[in-house]
């Protein structure tokens, strides 16, 4: 006998052991399977059931990335909305403050005509057109900053004189004179009032 002769009845023998395995490793699962000892049978409703859980998990992952997907384009409409309306304010505020000066000279005009005995057909229309200027503005939202009297805010007033006198309660100094008139835009300060304060 050859020496490859005696090694085929080894591989043989070697091959007989792993089928041997294999046939007990699926005997022992077909008997935690139903107990019965049908391991072919609970093995097939297990790949039943299984492409349904697939498909469940596969539909929850779906609904969630939906879910979340929705949640996101909400929050960009709603965050391109707001920019769109500080944009919106900013840009009518910066054609509100190159009004400002125009204001500023109606202004002038009207201390002058408030100075004279008679006031001419030119004056009044000048009142009336700065009045109605004055009142468009402040329906769109802006708000004079004139007020004489009141404590000294630095946020809206800017103060360029003192004179001595009493300050308001709390040593506060007191706003005594308006000198240019400030103004807010929708509650943005445009401008600080020019004032003259007291204390």
């Amino acid at each position: 006998m050859s020496f490859g002769d005696e090694a085929l009845p080894e591989e043989e023998s070697a091959y007989s052991e792993a089928e041997a395995a294999e046939e007990a490793a699926d005997a022992a699962a077909g008997a935690a399977g139903n107990g019965n000892g049908d391991g072919a049978h609970s093995t097939a409703l297990a790949e039943e059931a299984d492409p349904r859980e697939v498909l469940a998990r596969e539909r929850d992952e779906y609904l969630l990335a939906l879910q979340r997907t929705q949640a996101d384009f909400e929050n960009y409409r709603k965050r391109i909305a707001r920019l769109q309306e500080e944009q919106a304010a900013r840009s009518s505020g910066d054609i509100v403050s190159k009004v400002l000066p125009v204001l500023d000279t109606l202004d002038l005009a009207e201390t002058h005509l408030n100075e004279s005995l008679e006031v001419s057909e030119d004056g009044k229309a000048l009142r009336a057109s700065r009045a109605m200027l004055l009142d468009i503005l402040a329906k769109e939202g802006l708000e004079r900053v004139d007020q004489a009297g009141v404590p000294f805010d630095p946020s809206v007033h800017d103060a360029v004189a003192r004179s001595d006198g009493e300050p308001g309660d709390g040593d506060e100094p007191i706003v005594e004179d308006v000198l240019r008139s400030g103004y807010r835009w929708k509650g943005q300060v445009l401008r600080a009032a020019m004032v003259r304060v007291r204390g």
